[in-house]
């Protein structure tokens, strides 16, 4: 990593289990680091550095209330993995329109049914 401060970008951030669990905990409400602390075997200061990594890519935004911070989701950068992401689709698209004609031609009797034929003989 380039130092202290370089900023992490979506990819790294959601690349660790631990803050995509701690992503989806935040879905749903606001909460303060004391309460997303109860939800993982470790400590206080490694669950603060995971925020840091999400709030570095924008993913989770920081508020003081009082002598707490809370924490909540910002699903707006996830928009850029999901570009990225779109674009792979299609070769699982293919994958997939190529697996129904096989098992569909299979099931009429087609080339896969002959193939099967062509071994038992």
């Amino acid at each position: 990593m380039e130092g202290a401060s370089a900023r992490h970008d979506v990819f790294q951030a959601v690349a660790d289990p631990t803050r995509r669990q701690m992503l989806r905990l935040l879905a749903d409400r606001e909460m303060p680091v004391t309460a997303i602390s109860g939800h993982f075997p470790m400590t206080r200061t490694a669950v603060s550095k995971h925020l840091r990594i999400l709030s570095d890519a924008g993913l989770v935004k920081a508020r003081k209330v009082g002598r707490e911070t809370r924490y909540r989701f910002q699903p707006e950068p996830l928009l850029e993995l999901k570009r990225w992401l779109s674009y792979y689709e299609r070769f699982w698209d293919n994958k997939l329109s190529a697996l129904k004609h096989f098992v569909e031609t299979a099931d009429r009797g087609g080339p896969a049914d002959d193939r099967r034929d062509d071994k038992q003989t």
